[in-house]
């Protein structure tokens, strides 16, 4: 039949989203859940439902037990007498077996994950090997009950950190001045876990008369080494005659031998050296030679012969044992690098470099799918990056040979970063496709798609890569099945750190789903206020907020209104999500004070059981207010649409479009979760003439 203009007019108007309808935010009732600012409560935080009962889980990376700062997670409950009243897990007390029981400022609730499936949660950190910082990563699960069930660490190799660790000082007026080795000592020493079963320290001096000024096993404490460090003085003479000498005398059946010297001369006695080296070869001694050059530079002397004497001394292959600095004063710039290549040793059975996960930090992303976790790893593989899987059946390691199609071998300096954050989408032929971030990938940034497989190789289905330098894209990354039919639509890709019109605005890059490949759609559209915002810092898939039966997205700009923050609402419309933000919510319209509003967003549960689903967004307020409430209250006004005739056919959900997204957390500083409820109120009528 045919149809009126006027009536295609109005249903053409009706059909449009967004058309007659908008968001009104009620935020004069703020309600606070407060926790402890120095404990950073707040940096992560998901909504969880335990048999019926709604909670709030709030990492606090900060939490101290006892007297380390281990981190913790929190449990809030939302809806109770005790509302407000958080209780600590104590999952910072968890320890792994055959490891250091050094967890200091390990960060436990960096990540957290929850599962819908079983009601359980993942919350991880990274965990310390040694003394040294440079850490696989460890997850505790925590089952329905709020009970620790098991550690998840696929990357846990043994910190082996027993080992006899000789330092050998040039003694020789003409290194000078003496006290800036004295500070290399001191700085060195502090890197060192020293105790009973791990490492041992001797320090002797070469000189006229060879001076063992302490043993390996005189002192049993870093405080006790580093004090008898501070109160050495030069003692002139001769070199190396005392390497076998020195690991007999208190050395350990079975600890890895180190061996650093420190010289600015050639040594007197080098006939005597062939057979030295030798000896410490057979004795499986691992050498490391640092020259100073400042006698030969003061005076303007060539070093060769010195230089060739000291990498004939240090352990091959030279590049990772030999050192020089121009002079003593620069000797302070290579302890970092020299405790990294001694802490390679450790768990390894050659000396040589082994950072392949060593340093890994696995769990500082984590994503749950169907049969298991997956976790990133942004320093594994030489901060490369890597993501690691573990399930039921075992742990998926891919080889470093796996990511070279994408991330090649002449980029292995750059630290991609892959695994920063970790995501899934869900293919037309409704396969789990995993996706990954490595926002440092030749500085502009790189997202892959993949499978893994159980040979611990990978597919890597497709790359989309960044644009500008230093912009982070791959940080944060979401999907969204924005119809509900079980296939992802839309891939999200935030860049926070683009710079646009003289600031760091951000922006959020979308793609769709076209066959088996996700291609450009053009990226999200902000306030456009020309201000530092770091606009997708956090981007949050979350169901149906309004109710027209699409799914919608929250995307967060922490640094807007000079820091104070905000976080924007886009709608899902058919398989697609619009561009333009349907609603900007201000931290400035729902409490004083509050500072980085939008550093994190979960939605995915009704929190205040009025059948809608709620956010949890965080916050810093700048004071112990962890958690502030308010309501978002979507309403349809009236609208007259004027025609001859009605045709009721014509007349669907899509005319009341609305939405909102959610996703994780960006590495930023986040205490204070707002958890914002939805009240529905479907006022609309239609007028036909």
């Amino acid at each position: 039949m045919d149809i009126p203009s006027g009536i295609l007019l109005a249903c053409s108007l009706c059909l449009l989203p967004g058309f007659g309808n908008s968001f009104n935010i009620d935020t004069k009732r703020p309600q606070i859940i407060a926790g402890s600012r120095e404990s950073f409560f707040g940096y992560t935080v998901q909504q969880h439902d335990i048999g019926g009962k709604k909670w709030l889980v709030v990492g606090a990376p900060y939490e101290s037990n006892g007297q380390q700062k281990t981190g913790d997670v929190y449990k809030c409950p939302v809806l109770s007498d005790d509302h407000g009243n958080c209780t600590k897990l104590n999952l910072g007390r968890v320890t792994l077996s055959n490891v250091s029981e050094r967890k200091d400022n390990m960060r436990l609730g960096l990540s957290l994950a929850t599962n819908p499936r079983d009601s359980s949660f993942l919350a991880c950190s990274s965990h310390e090997c040694g003394s040294s910082y440079y850490t696989t990563g460890m997850c505790s699960r925590v089952n329905s009950n709020f009970r620790f069930s098991r550690t998840v660490a696929p990357a846990l190799q043994r910190c082996q950190t027993y080992m006899d660790i000789i330092i050998v000082l040039d003694g020789s007026n003409s290194i000078y001045p003496w006290v800036e080795v004295q500070h290399f000592l001191i700085n060195i020493l502090k890197k060192f876990y020293i105790g009973p079963g791990q490492i041992q320290v001797g320090v002797v001096q070469y000189g006229e008369d060879v001076v063992h000024e302490f043993h390996l096993n005189d002192y049993r404490s870093v405080q006790d080494v580093v004090a008898a460090g501070q109160i050495l003085t030069p003692a002139p003479g001769h070199l190396f005659t005392c390497s076998s000498e020195a690991f007999r005398k208190g050395g350990r059946k079975g600890a890895k031998r180190v061996m650093i010297v420190i010289t600015d001369g050639e040594s007197h006695d080098s006939p005597d050296l062939e057979k030295v080296i030798e000896d410490s070869e057979r004795d499986n001694v691992t050498r490391y030679a640092v020259a100073v050059l400042g006698y030969y530079n003061r005076r303007g002397i060539n070093p060769e012969a010195f230089l060739n004497e000291i990498k004939f001394i240090a352990s091959d292959p030279d590049d990772k044992h030999f050192f020089n600095v121009t002079d003593e004063a620069a000797l302070k710039d290579i302890v970092d690098a020299l405790g990294e290549r001694i802490f390679s040793l450790e768990g390894t059975n050659k000396n040589e470099i082994s950072f392949g996960l060593e340093m890994s930090q696995t769990g500082f992303s984590s994503h749950v799918v169907e049969d298991g976790i997956l976790l990133g790893a942004v320093g594994a593989y030489d901060w490369n990056g890597a993501v690691l899987k573990e399930t039921s059946s075992g742990k998926v390691i891919p080889l470093r040979e796996s990511y070279l199609q994408e991330f090649p071998e002449e980029l292995k300096n750059h630290g991609a970063y892959l695994g920063y954050t970790v995501s899934s989408v869900v293919s037309t032929k409704h396969e789990r496709i995993y996706v990954a971030g490595a926002p440092r990938f030749n500085h502009t940034g790189k997202v892959i798609l993949f499978t893994m497989h159980s040979n611990r190789n990978l597919t890597i289905h497709q790359a989309l890569k960044g644009e500008q330098i230093g912009s982070y894209y791959g940080s944060e990354i979401n999907s969204l099945d924005v119809n509900g039919d079980g296939v992802t639509d839309v891939l999200l890709v935030g860049a926070p750190m683009f710079f646009s019109e003289g600031r760091e605005r951000g922006k959020v890059y979308v793609y769709t789903l076209h066959g088996n490949l996700f291609v450009p759609s053009g990226a999200l559209v902000d306030l456009q206020s020309y201000q530092n915002s770091r606009f997708g810092s956090c981007i949050a898939a979350v169901p149906d907020l309004n109710q027209d039966s699409y799914n919608d997205l929250v995307v967060g700009a922490p640094l807007e209104d000079e820091h104070q923050g905000a976080i924007y609402v886009f709608l899902g419309f058919q398989e697609t999500i619009l561009k333009k933000y349907k609603q900007r919510i201000a931290a400035a319209d729902l409490a004083p004070g509050l500072m980085y509003f939008g550093c994190s967003i979960h939605g995915q549960l009704d929190l205040n059981e009025d059948g809608l689903v709620d956010l949890a967004v965080g916050s810093d307020p700048g004071c112990p207010l962890p958690i502030s409430s308010a309501k978002i209250m979507p309403k349809f006004f009236q609208e007259k649409l004027v025609s001859q005739q009605s045709e009721p056919s014509f007349l669907n959900n899509h005319l009341l479009s609305n939405g909102a997204a959610g996703s994780q957390y960006p590495r930023a500083l986040k205490r204070c979760q707002s958890w914002f409820s939805i009240e529905f109120h479907p006022w609309l009528s239609i007028e036909f003439h």
